[in-house]
């Protein structure tokens, strides 16, 4: 029996209707799925077509190109792990390796509960986290953790399975995997504002270029001068090739024509 109840089915309406093409709200409509049942299910892509009026197919379609919707059950925790370039010049490929060790499990994988434990802990390999200035880095639940090493990877998911609270580097502390969900779907927690947004790392240059007072060119909304001049000069070369051009292709045409027009020699 499936786990879409009343209250969730309302919810899903109400996403739907947020947009002016209701069948726009099908991301936020799967997240939201996810949060009740841990994963999308057959159910959940029945439901989101019906209320769209769209296929199953194409619900399907959605839900298995985008990575962070799963077919399978994760953890209440999922650690991600980047290894792309400088995640693992930076020690990416260790941690990795490391956890896989750890928890037992390969990729996607969920560890098992051991008696004692509050939480259940899942691994993921995943692509660039787009973190690169705080490298290596894994997410727990899509929020970040910075500048990692092996045994801090370790600590973390054992404080995870133990039920202590973890804070994310640059945002709130951890919820788990359905909590997070559900703000996804666009149902706020009253975290946003629970932590920073970005780091020391991230506005160094930015902090650098205000010391300095440096501005990038055409900073107010118009271009430099010389730039303008230069790129009049190629406007009107382009223009003039352009004419040229036509020209000869209206002389072509006008030789065409008359030599069809020509009666054949007897």
């Amino acid at each position: 029996m499936g786990t879409l109840d009343g209250k969730t089915i309302g919810e899903l309406e109400e996403i739907a209707a947020r947009y002016p093409q209701k069948r726009s709200g099908l991301l936020p409509m799967l997240h939201l799925a996810q949060s009740v049942e841990g994963r999308i299910t057959p159910e959940a892509v029945e439901k989101c077509a019906e209320i769209l009026e769209i296929s199953p197919a194409d619900v399907h379609g959605v839900a298995t190109f985008y990575t962070m919707y799963k077919r399978h059950g994760v953890g209440d925790f999922h650690v991600g792990v980047c290894t792309n370039t400088l995640c693992a010049v930076m020690g990416g490929d260790e941690i990795l390796a490391r956890l896989k060790d750890h928890l037992g499990v390969a990729n996607d994988e969920v560890a098992p509960k051991r008696q004692g434990d509050q939480y259940t802990v899942s691994l993921e390999h995943v692509e660039c986290n787009a973190a690169c200035d705080y490298a290596p880095v894994m997410m727990v639940n899509w929020e970040f953790l910075d500048n990692q090493t092996p045994d801090s990877a370790v600590r973390t998911v054992e404080a995870l399975r133990a039920g202590h609270p973890v804070r994310s580097t640059r945002g709130p502390r951890l919820c788990t995997w359905r909590e997070a969900e559900r703000v996804l779907a666009g149902f706020p927690d009253d975290l946003v504002d629970d932590g920073p947004a970005a780091g020391p790392a991230s506005l160094a240059g930015l902090e650098i270029a205000r010391e300095r007072g440096w501005t990038a060119p055409g900073g107010d909304g118009q271009a430099p001068a010389e730039t303008t001049t230069a790129s009049k000069q190629q406007a009107a070369g382009t223009a003039d090739t352009q004419r040229a051009e036509s020209e000869t292709v209206e002389e072509t045409s006008g030789t065409d024509e008359a030599a069809a027009e020509k009666p054949e020699a007897k």
